[in-house]
């Protein structure tokens, strides 16, 4: 498979310039290792996961870390979480910047212990899949039902191959790391009714019932998708525009792939006709500003807004002091009710909002009704953080 020239490694070069120890976390199969092996060619790369490599660390933290004069790629360093007191002390006495890159791909785990023992020493960079414009994607279909996971661009495998073993090697270890788990074929129903409601409001009760378990169940296994970077929660924006607001998230999957896998699409060409196509167009988009900002190191600060009577604005972020939203629709042929939406919050928000984006799943890109419609592979060709 050739190597696909991450977005990432503009920030990793910047960050190892003012920092002593650099973090690179993400879903596992992300490519976290190949990024760190690539941007720091001449460090030395040990796995904590060698039981050797790790009985040893284990022992004698001091004596294995004094072994990397130059610093070293230490992969999946939550393993290992006694090590980072002793990086602490080290990064100190070294006074070095960019010495140790570290990796995981349990987003609590790893966070927990940099905050606990390397505040304000470390760099982190959220790797996830590839974006629209590393992979290339040369159709939306193909890119929902492929997904952004580096293995699938160059197949075989084929998704319908791969994403088994995925979820069975990956996904359920991180289970059972994180939590005592012994039915694990409802876990994996559970996992399969969340990609089910990818893009829509999260009614955790509703969730919990239809898999059986309780409520309090469901909420710790949808912090462990979260955890492992397979899922993650799209907050409502906090201001009421004089208007109630809805206070649940919505739930999205990372990766359409995976999520197109779970709802059992076997083809690409069963995305076209599936029920829930549009809800993973919404995926995809959202997914990508998402992807652009956790690369450029920044936070996501996304949001969505809806009001009570079922207005909505599918995302909503801040940026040159004023509100940007964006409506996000799958279908190719610009329909009138397009604007229905970004109409009503321009009535809410006043002077407070630029001109609306329509994102759609169409080739062409146009003015509207005081929007801007762009098209889906405008999201490959311009910067979106």
């Amino acid at each position: 498979m050739p190597l696909i020239e991450r977005l990432a490694s503009r920030t990793l070069s910047h960050l190892a310039r003012g920092f002593p120890v650099l973090a690179i976390t993400g879903p596992r199969q992300s490519g976290k290792t190949t990024l760190a092996r690539m941007a720091f060619p001449d460090k030395p790369y040990v796995s904590l996961e060698d039981p050797d490599v790790h009985t040893l660390a284990a022992r004698d933290p001091r004596r294995f870390l004094a072994g990397f004069p130059d610093g070293a790629i230490l992969d999946e360093a939550q393993r290992l979480p006694d090590l980072f007191s002793w990086l602490q002390g080290l990064a100190d006495a070294r006074g070095r910047r960019g010495d140790f890159i570290l990796t995981g791909s349990q987003q609590f785990s790893l966070m927990s212990r940099i905050t606990q023992s390397l505040a304000g020493r470390v760099g982190l960079v959220q790797l996830p899949p590839l974006t629209l414009a590393e992979s290339g994607a040369d159709g939306v279909d193909a890119a929902l039902w492929r997904g952004g996971y580096p293995v699938l661009q160059s197949p075989p495998p084929e998704p319908q191959q791969w994403f088994p073993s995925y979820v069975a090697t990956y996904v359920e270890r991180d289970v059972r790391q994180l939590l005592e788990i012994r039915d694990l074929s409802r876990f994996r129903h559970f996992v399969a009714m969340c990609a089910a409601r990818t893009g829509q409001l999260l009614n955790l009760s509703s969730l919990a019932a239809d898999c059986g378990i309780s409520h309090v169940t469901a909420r710790e296994w949808l912090t462990v998708l979260e955890a492992s970077y397979i899922v993650f929660l799209l907050r409502p924006y906090h201001r009421n525009f004089g208007k109630r607001l809805v206070k649940a998230p919505k739930l999205y999957f990372l990766d359409t792939g995976l999520a197109a896998w779970l709802l059992g699409i076997r083809g690409v060409g069963d995305i076209a006709i599936h029920a829930l196509r549009g809800a993973l167009f919404e995926t995809l988009v959202v997914g990508e500003f998402l992807k652009h900002r956790w690369i450029a190191g920044q936070p996501a600060d996304l949001y969505f807004w809806r009001d009570s009577a079922g207005h909505e604005v599918d995302l909503l972020f801040e940026t040159g002091g004023k509100l940007q939203a964006v409506e996000i629709k799958s279908g190719m042929t610009f329909a009138s009710d397009w604007l229905d939406g970004t109409r009503r919050w321009r009535d809410f928000a006043g002077r407070e909002t630029h001109d609306p984006w329509i994102i759609h799943g169409g080739d062409q890109t146009f003015d509207t009704g005081g929007s801007r419609a762009f098209s889906w592979r405008s999201l490959m060709e311009r910067p979106i953080v």
